[in-house]
């Protein structure tokens, strides 16, 4: 009789692993709507970066003599506020801190929900219990909501509303991680893997990882987004952003009062945080085509 021998699942190629990957970006080239939406985001970052040279004028320079200014006026592109702050001015300096604010909010989120989710589907049994548990009594709030209640508890500002903004959305990265890695591990070449004697740290890192990953990448585009809208939500309501610095929802807040006189003072921020977050749902629905058509080929 013929020795059995075991051998885990056939290396993958690793000129095809390049090839893979740029067939995947140039499926993302080829969708006008993601390439639309990456350009946008681009230029959101862009001006993010280059704020101290782009902006024309002190956001929070104040000047009473030219309060609401109508847009297009000389010297105020976008027009002014009620205290003469420059409105483009304001604009850009609240992108800056609204990108900051959603990526610290993404960050605490997969750095809470990736490992417990992996944990939880990992492991199994009581530790897949304990921890559905705890997401289930979490998800059954409202995220406003709970993210208020919390921030009443540990006092208002910036930085607490992004890390509370974090735990609210992790078990959503949580949830999507256990499914994906859940599904990963019911596959043969795993079980091959474990078979031949490969330790779990290996087998997470080499297996478990590289295809479990990819929809993260979509999750992280859609809650991107709704961090902007959970920022200045916050920040509307005086529990994010303090005055005098700038923040979209904040400039919601005070130009709401002088809407039909000044609607621009509303209609402004209210666009520019409309586009960035389309900007993110695009891209994200560009990586998730680019990624499914060929999820057959991950593995």
């Amino acid at each position: 009789m013929e020795p059995v021998t075991i051998s885990g699942p056939p290396a993958t190629p690793r000129a095809a692993r390049p090839a893979r990957r740029d067939g995947t970006l140039r499926r993302f080239r080829r969708d006008v709507p993601a390439m639309t939406g990456a350009v946008l985001l681009g230029l959101f970052v862009l001006a993010a970066v280059c704020k101290p040279w782009i902006m024309p004028r002190d956001p929070d320079a104040q000047d009473l003599g030219h309060a609401f200014a109508a847009p297009f006026s000389p010297g105020h592109l976008l027009g002014t506020d009620n205290l003469g702050r420059d409105v483009a001015s304001r604009l850009i300096a609240a992108d800056q801190v609204a990108l900051r604010a959603a990526l610290t909010a993404v960050v605490v989120a997969m750095a809470v929900g990736i490992p417990l989710g992996f944990v939880a589907a990992y492991f199994g049994r009581w530790a897949d219990m304990v921890i559905l548990r705890i997401t289930d009594a979490l998800q059954s709030l409202p995220p406003l909501m709970l993210a208020i209640a919390l921030l009443g508890a540990i006092g208002p500002g910036l930085t607490n509303a992004m890390v509370v903004i974090g735990l609210v959305f992790a078990p959503a990265f949580l949830r999507l991680v256990r499914a994906s890695t859940a599904e990963v591990l019911r596959e043969s070449y795993v079980d091959a893997s474990r078979a031949i004697g490969t330790s779990a740290v290996r087998l997470v890192a080499t297996r478990v990882l590289p295809n479990a990953f990819p929809p993260v990448l979509v999750q992280i585009s859609i809650v991107t987004g709704l961090a902007l809208i959970a920022e200045a939500s916050l920040s509307l309501l005086g529990l994010g952003v303090t005055p005098p610095a700038a923040s979209w929802g904040l400039m919601i807040s005070q130009g709401y009062n002088f809407l039909y006189q000044q609607p621009w003072l509303v209609v402004l921020p209210g666009l520019t945080l409309a586009v960035a977050v389309l900007a993110l749902n695009l891209v994200g629905d560009g990586v998730r085509d680019a990624l499914g058509r060929g999820s057959g080929a991950r593995r």
